[in-house]
């Protein structure tokens, strides 16, 4: 008995430039697993479509005529919750726009290309797409920001947390699950370099502790989180009496700089208590690392399938023991406080 393919994902695409529309509806349209039901130039004739359509996916541009991008994804969130990729432009503003709307349930960002040319080989869109189309939450973001946990956090070791494809989402969850003395916490989450600086300055406005782009020379300090800035640089801590955050240059490890398993491997080596925490995403960056971690001593946690937006990364660590706990992502915050007390 022959078993029926899935359906594939039906998309439509918004953004106000015709060429642009024509562009992202080329590189989905190569995926066979993607189906394009339609376009939209603004809100209104999106909104329109949205109901007619019933899309899987929607691919949002930020800055359009009328109604932007972000006031339009407020009213899709609150009306009708969807799986939203946002497609912008990679300049400093837009950065900060892109992660107001992340934190906002947008479930990813993808930076717009500047002509087909560029990434005929690239897949990542399609990608996002696809699982944004899996999403646990379809696109829903948090109603009520969760309860503090006012559980003393000590003085004693660090946490390190990973996250890739979904984590902008999920950290706010996390982090805003923190208490503000909660231990230094380190944090590599992979994403383009113009976005870190302002997802830390998000991170800092929503949750309890201190949060901020990470910089070379640091002394960790209780109550503060430190998100490593994306682009050219690894992130590792060094230093037993007083680690310190060290930013250097150099090739990719697990396909990625900055990297999971950078971070988590010299957190093993510090010999000092600690908390690993890898979260969802793709591929399998700090798998390997998290399991250093763990023979060195450390406490460690894997988010759990039913809540990743991707269970890649979580997945691999499990699979070669590195996890202690699988936990869903409501529940990491609170075990690791306990882990750190």
């Amino acid at each position: 008995m022959s078993v029926k393919p899935p359906a594939p994902v039906r998309v439509l695409i918004v953004d106000d430039s015709a060429t642009m529309r024509g562009l992202l509806s080329a590189i989905l349209r190569r995926d066979p697993a993607i189906e394009v039901v339609g376009e939209a130039a603004d809100a209104m004739e999106a909104r329109t479509k949205i109901k007619t359509l019933d899309p899987d996916v929607l691919t949002l541009d930020i800055e359009m005529p009328g109604m932007n991008g972000l006031d339009f994804l407020d009213k899709i969130m609150a009306l009708r919750p969807m799986p939203v990729v946002i497609v912008s432009s990679m300049t400093e503003r837009g950065a900060a726009a892109t992660v107001r709307a992340l934190a906002a349930g947008a479930f990813e960002c993808f930076p717009k290309p500047a002509s087909l040319l560029t990434i005929r080989e690239d897949t990542t869109l399609a990608q996002m797409v696809k699982a944004a189309a899996r999403c646990p939450n379809r696109g829903v973001r948090t109603q009520q920001r969760r309860q503090i946990a006012t559980a003393a956090a000590g003085g004693a070791g660090l946490i390190a947390i990973g996250a890739s494809t979904g984590g902008v989402e999920t950290l706010l969850e996390v982090i805003g699950g923190f208490p503000p003395n909660c231990p230094p916490t380190v944090i590599v989450q992979h994403m383009p370099a113009l976005f870190t600086a302002s997802f830390a300055d998000r991170l800092d406005r929503f949750c309890p502790p201190k949060v901020e782009e990470a910089r070379s020379g640091t002394i960790l300090k209780p109550g503060h989180v430190y998100l490593a800035p994306g682009g050219e640089q690894h992130m590792e801590i060094v230093g037993t009496s007083a680690p310190r955050i060290r930013l250097y240059a150099g090739d990719t490890v697990s396909g990625h700089r900055p990297s999971v398993d950078v971070l988590f491997r010299s957190v093993a080596r510090l010999g000092r208590p600690a908390v690993g925490i890898l979260l969802t995403g793709m591929g399998q960056d700090g798998a390997a690392g998290l399991l250093e971690m763990r023979r060195a001593g450390a406490r460690t946690i894997g988010q759990d399938e039913a809540t990743s937006v991707v269970f890649g990364m979580p997945a691999a660590a499990h699979a070669i023991g590195a996890v202690e706990q699988q936990l869903p992502m409501g529940r990491v915050a609170g075990a690791a406080m306990e882990m750190a007390a």
